[in-house]
């Protein structure tokens, strides 16, 4: 039976593929699945399945009008040697905990893991559905987005790819992947201004319908490469599915044993994408939602009210520096009982006044998720003592996704069995984690602190950085938040 997609604010239905081309509804809402499937495997037949397989047993309960061929195709495409270990995502045990490192990949962070599958669904979706437009993805990041959408799309035929950053506000590092970015197709931008700003800049240029018509008569048409694509987010269901099995076949679960996820997130999706999981029938009990200073989603989980009237913090963690978190909206529309009207009317609210409330039936459906924050010297010092304890050498987000854990376990005193989403290589934020090891680091430059950073963990220096040591800078546009779109028209020759 065919899984179709429909928008978190109107009754617009669209198949799969429709729906990853898209990007975004047209009324402004996401798509979501009209119900979550079921996942048709037992763990021991998934305990057997290497990463390409568990991706196929996964996505095709999502993506219904996908052919096998089609799909596994794609699948074969995306995990392949742009990853430098074969078992794709890996769990390493350290300090009680389970650390699922999702930055083996092109760009060294989880992105990767759904980023190097898109550019393949969304030329196969657009071949589905006879487009024949060149497709324009244009994306805003916080850091690891972008660099992980301009890798996958680097000269993919039919497809352009502008990426906005907030200039001065990502790490040294990320900002020399994206800026070095070759590719006749890729174009990067740094706004002044921070992410939320550049989100809200690019979903206007997508909801501009003058400019959908310009674009359409000179062949061209938007889609997304963000979260806020179902695309993106049934990639992540994944990693979740499989590193269940791993635990399962490597004998640290028993059958049907539950265990808790710790997710790192500032826009929401990485753990949306654990909670689609557990709806899936994964045996998830807790979802612990770790946030940074930027702690809009634990005030969220704490009281129910949704408020991105704050300062805005710049953190070393800053992939998570989000106000508006935007795949809660995914969550918010299931647990007001999928009423598109209910949802519609508080994203109308968020929007206006920066701010809504949930009722308590809404709060009520919320009591798999727990969530907390790291502040800025609890994450350097958790860095610093796994690394004393284990010799293991964590990344900030992942450092925040650890302090996290621990305020669970202290408020809880349950030791389920526990995951913790490693989304970052320490690589990507050398300075950072070098600092919170140890002070004496702070004199040397990024690439000498990276030399470092492999000798104290005794893990070579990823490709990613190896390759952007010398390489030359490809992009040096600068622009306000206010000419985004005619900076877009002007790459594109509008």
């Amino acid at each position: 039976m065919e899984l179709m997609y429909k928008s978190t604010r109107s009754d617009e239905t669209v198949t799969a593929s429709q729906a990853i081309l898209k990007g975004l509804a047209s009324d402004g809402g996401l798509f979501v699945p009209t119900a979550l499937p079921e996942l048709k495997v037992s763990v021991e037949e998934l305990s057997k399945m290497s990463y390409k397989e568990t991706a196929y047993a996964v996505m095709k309960e999502f993506l219904t009008d996908f052919t096998e061929e089609e799909l596994k195709s794609c699948i074969d495409k995306a995990y392949d040697s742009k990853f430098d270990t074969e078992e794709i995502a890996p769990l390493v045990k350290a300090d009680g905990a389970y650390y699922l490192e999702l930055f083996h990949g092109a760009t060294i962070a989880f992105k990767d893991m759904a980023l190097s599958i898109l550019p393949h669904l969304l030329t196969t979706s657009a071949k589905k559905n006879n487009v024949k437009n060149e497709i324009v993805i244009l994306t805003a990041t916080s850091g690891d987005t972008g660099k992980a959408a301009l890798a996958g799309f680097a000269d993919v035929p039919n497809t352009r790819i502008v990426v906005f950053y907030p200039k001065g506000g990502v790490s040294p590092i990320q900002e020399k992947q994206m800026v070095t970015q070759k590719g006749s197709n890729t174009f990067v931008v740094g706004i002044n201004g921070n992410f939320d700003q550049a989100q809200s800049g690019v979903k206007a240029i997508f909801g501009n319908k003058e400019l959908e018509k310009e674009m359409d008569k000179a062949g061209f048409q938007f889609s997304s490469a963000n979260s806020i694509n179902i695309g993106r987010l049934v990639p992540q269901v994944v990693y979740y599915v499989y590193a269940y099995a791993k635990l399962y076949a490597e004998g640290e679960i028993s059958k049907d044993e539950k265990i808790n996820v710790v997710v790192p997130t500032g826009n929401f999706g990485n753990i949306l994408a654990a909670y689609y999981a557990k709806n899936m029938g994964l045996p998830i009990n807790k979802l612990i939602c770790a946030s940074n200073d930027n702690k809009v989603l634990y005030d969220f989980f704490t009281t129910g009210t949704y408020d991105k009237n704050r300062e805005f913090m710049l953190t070393t963690s800053p992939s998570m520096d989000i106000l508006i978190s935007s795949n809660l909206e995914r969550l918010i529309y299931k647990i007001a009982g999928c009423d598109h009207e209910k949802n519609q009317e508080l994203m109308m609210l968020l929007s206006k006044e920066g701010r809504y409330d949930i009722t308590d039936a809404m709060k009520e459906e919320l009591k798999d998720f727990y969530g907390n924050y790291s502040t800025e010297k609890e994450t350097a010092e958790v860095i610093k003592s796994i690394y004393d304890k284990t010799g293991y050498v964590i990344d900030t987000h992942t450092g925040v996704a650890a302090e996290v854990y621990k305020k669970y376990v202290a408020d809880t005193n349950d030791c389920t069995k526990t995951i913790i989403a490693s989304t970052a290589s320490p690589f990507k934020f050398t300075r950072s984690v070098m600092n919170a090891i140890d002070s004496k680091y702070d004199s040397m430059g990024d690439f000498e602190l990276a030399d470092e950073l492999s000798k104290i963990a005794n893990v070579e220096i990823p490709k990613a950085i190896s390759e952007i040591r010398d390489a030359k800078v490809l992009h040096d546009t600068v622009c306000e938040v206010g000419e985004m779109e005619n900076v877009v028209k002007k790459f594109l020759g509008i």
